[in-house]
């Protein structure tokens, strides 16, 4: 019994000694961190971070979360206004809608027009003290009246300075003086992981700011439509309908970004966000106020999406897996003049790097016609430098007016035939109309497809044509403000074609 007793205790005076070992290295470890920890804590909170207690079983994790928004969402709430944009229904005929962007968020929606007016909603962010805001272009266009809210709740009404379909970027103006705005930041500085803020007015819930990671960038391919330029910065903040025109900031404050589209099969958030870089919408917004349209420079070059879709045989031979494929130019192209060729693949714009055909497009919008670049392609493993000058879409380096731009006054892009389309359609001249927005083409019934022929029975073989014949009618005046069109929509496979007639009032 005796014996029995003696190995219950040697066990229990073991237990006793480990315990004791496991608590006093806990205590010294513990406190080992502590004092470490303090000691970092009291470095980083010069910087903003804000104090609360660490969890020391995973302190590198945790400390990384401790980052202080609450300086740039302060400095930034009062610069993100909420945009009310009405559409009255009278004139409108009572027509049916269907929002191209509907997996996008803000004004629009799905559905059928009614008696009432459609009142949609979205955000915007003031960028000067005299009352200009930049917003997304689907939240305000079609719409009759436009009515901003400040976050100190003042209401004023709104006029649209100017909007580009292509990037979704619109620049609105309210009579005000000395607002607060948000400093413009350096979207390509931004990192992947780094943290931002998505500052708007979701369902209609003023000043909601949610935080998230920059979790890609140049992100292509979101639209359903290839009509626009897409290089967007993704994130994992939450954004949800109304968010639209919002403001992307970074840990500063700085304005990097306008959110623009969400990824969803619901058209709520789920997961993932996009906002068109401040480095193309800051430009485009410039372009806006100084000439009421967008002065975009083009290479002349056409690329392949991606790097997936090119032939087989092709791609064998290249030596780099990155970059914007050329594979073939437009009919006025600087970047065939300097000397690419189909088949070089560019990497690298003034030095910047580039990793996809939407990343060369990021890099080219920030420029206008007449400015330089040095474009460094990879010709199946030989690097290349060329100094080429940008041009408009027209082959030149002149400024774009708003009231004289065509595309701007119809609504409407155009395209020159090719002589294929020529021979198979049996015709010798025309202009295609490769697109159409908001605008009187679209009001009269004028869709993608339609070939022009003859404005105000004169021949149009060219945009020149088109230009020259809108300028000298917008010049006239009353019923004489009328475009008579003359054209062909061609049937399938170009087969033939049927003959449409089409009357546009530019009185208005």
């Amino acid at each position: 019994m005796k014996k029995m007793w003696k190995n219950v205790l040697g066990v229990m005076a073991i237990v006793a000694v480990s315990v004791g070992a496991a608590v006093g290295t806990s205590f010294y470890l513990t406190n080992k961190n502590l004092s470490a920890g303090l000691s970092v804590h009291a470095v980083e909170s010069e910087y903003g971070f804000r104090q609360q207690p660490f969890h020391y079983a995973n302190y590198n994790l945790v400390a990384a979360e401790n980052i202080d928004f609450t300086v740039a969402a302060e400095n930034s709430v009062h610069a993100v206004v909420h945009i009310k944009a009405t559409t009255n229904a009278s004139q409108r005929g009572g027509r049916q809608y269907f929002d191209p962007f509907e997996y996008f968020f803000g004004f629009g929606g799905r559905g059928q027009g009614t008696p009432q007016p459609r009142v949609g909603a979205g955000s915007g962010v003031i960028i000067s003290v005299d009352g200009y805001i930049i917003t997304n272009n689907h939240v305000i266009t079609g719409a009759d009246e436009l009515e901003v809210t400040l976050n100190d709740n003042r209401k004023f009404p709104a006029k649209v300075i100017g909007a580009d379909v292509q990037t979704d970027v619109a620049l609105i103006k309210i009579d005000a003086q000395d607002l607060p705005t948000i400093p413009f930041g350096d979207s390509e500085q931004l990192k992947v992981g780094e943290w931002v803020l998505a500052i708007g007015n979701p369902f209609n819930l003023t000043s909601t700011v949610t935080a998230g990671i920059v979790s890609a960038k140049g992100r292509g391919g979101i639209s359903r439509s290839n009509a626009g330029i897409e290089s967007f910065i993704q994130t994992d903040a939450a954004v949800n309908p109304g968010n639209s025109g919002g403001a992307l900031v970074n840990t500063k404050g700085e304005l990097v970004g306008i959110n623009t589209a969400i990824y969803s099969e619901t058209g709520n958030f789920a997961g993932y966000s996009f906002a068109v870089p401040i480095s193309i919408a800051g430009k485009v917004a410039s372009d806006l106020k100084q000439y009421g349209v967008v002065q975009r420079a083009v290479l002349g070059v056409m690329m392949s999406p991606s790097f997936e879709d090119i032939k087989a045989e092709e791609k064998a031979k290249l030596k780099v897996t990155e970059g914007a494929y050329i594979a073939e130019f437009a009919a006025y192209s600087s970047a065939k003049e300097a000397g690419l060729e189909v088949g070089d693949v560019i990497v690298a714009v003034n030095g910047t790097k580039v990793r996809s055909s939407s990343a060369l497009q990021e890099q080219i919008s920030k420029y206008r016609p007449g400015d330089k670049v040095k474009v460094t392609v990879d010709r199946y493993g030989k690097e290349m430098n060329f100094s080429i000058e940008l041009r408009n879409a027209q082959g030149n380096t002149e400024i774009v007016k708003g009231k004289g731009d065509v595309a701007e006054v119809l609504g409407a892009a155009f395209g020159e035939l090719s002589d294929k389309q020529k021979k198979e359609l049996g015709i010798s001249y025309g202009i295609e109309v490769t697109g159409v927005t908001d605008g009187k083409m679209k009001e009269v019934g004028i869709s993608k497809g339609y070939i022009i022929q003859s404005i105000n029975d004169q021949r149009v073989s060219s945009l020149d044509d088109v230009e020259k014949i809108v300028e000298r009618v917008l010049k006239t005046s009353g019923s004489d403000q009328a475009l008579f069109i003359k054209g062909i929509y061609p049937n399938r496979n170009n087969t033939g074609f049927r003959t449409v007639y089409y009357a546009i009032n530019l009185a208005d």
